[in-house]
């Protein structure tokens, strides 16, 4: 079994990597918090700044491939909503991104319209990037989460049991009016959000790849707690106007992206190494998902989802 590096020398062999830095007269790192994958560290390098990102252990088996990873990351600076990607070293698992002098846009902001608009267009502004060499369905990262998670040795909560036939209705129902999959984010939590001046950029694109603009969409609204108006401005921001099958969508996209997450917290029980509540990351999730999944309206939303074009 080959010897795993640990991040210090990993660090070390990242700064020796990147050539642009041999030369320079300062270099000096420090670690940043909130990661709850990978390690992050910021790298000052004479008066510029970096983000040096470490992936963590075994990501591949949540569904990640850091070479996809790192074309969504360049399409998201081409089209002006992502850090410049200064270096990638697969060979010591990161990623080097330009740090970016931006504040966090607080759960609560993301409600007002101004925010919104401006955080809408990033998205959409990536939903029209370049095609990604990956793709991403809700419904088949469950599935393979489930299996992974059986096959080391994690007991899987019932309520995946409950949930995953609803996921299969709903695939079915989408199924009915495929729309044509964009570059999509698929992690839009509201760390991934930041605020400069007037622009908005997203970061972290380890998920990113062909999808439903409606699992995008649906993942925002329940990482920011969005109520039924909020969706409502959402939808209005993003497509002009509300129609029965757009909120039909949103609304059970929000219950994929709860039992998205949970399965990844199952998973994570047996990957991480890092210092983080998975466990009880994913009954959260679980807990949140089985109560949107418990909705009366679920069943117009398959049945408006299936019948009316978004």
């Amino acid at each position: 079994m080959a010897a795993v590096m640990s991040p210090d020398r990993r660090l070390q062999g990242v700064l020796e990597a990147v050539p642009a830095w041999a030369g320079a007269a300062r270099v000096r790192t420090s670690p940043l918090g909130g990661g709850i994958t990978n390690q992050n560290f910021l790298v000052e390098v004479d008066e510029q700044r970096f983000v040096a990102r470490l992936a963590g252990r075994d990501t591949d088996l949540l569904g990640i491939d850091r070479e996809a990873e790192r074309a969504a990351a360049e399409a998201a600076h081409a089209v002006g909503i992502g850090p410049e990607v200064v270096a990638f070293l697969p060979e010591l698992g990161c990623l080097v991104t330009r740090f970016i002098e931006a504040e966090p846009i607080g759960v609560e902001a993301m409600r007002q319209p101004r925010t919104l608009h401006r955080t809408v267009g990033a998205i959409r502004a990536f939903h029209g990037a370049p095609l990604l060499p990956s793709t991403f369905s809700p419904h088949r990262v469950v599935k393979a989460y489930g299996e992974t998670a059986e096959a080391r040795g994690v007991v899987i909560p019932r309520a995946h049991d409950e949930l995953l036939p609803l996921s299969h209705r709903i695939e079915e129902a989408f199924a009915r009016r495929r729309a044509a999959p964009k570059p999509c984010h698929n992690d839009l939590l509201n760390a991934n959000f930041l605020l400069a001046k007037d622009r908005v950029f997203i970061v972290d694109y380890e998920y990113a790849g062909m999808g439903d603009v409606f699992f995008d969409l649906g993942n925002f609204s329940v990482n920011h707690e969005f109520d039924d108006y909020a969706d409502g401005a959402l939808l209005t921001a993003y497509f002009g106007d509300v129609t029965p099958a757009r909120t039909a969508r949103l609304k059970l996209m929000r219950i994929m992206s709860d039992f998205r997450e949970s399965m990844w917290g199952v998973v994570q029980q047996s990957i991480s190494t890092l210092d983080f509540d998975y466990r009880g990351y994913a009954e959260g999730h679980f807990d949140r998902a089985l109560a949107l999944a418990a909705d009366r309206r679920v069943e117009r939303w398959l049945s408006d989802a299936r019948e009316a074009a978004a």
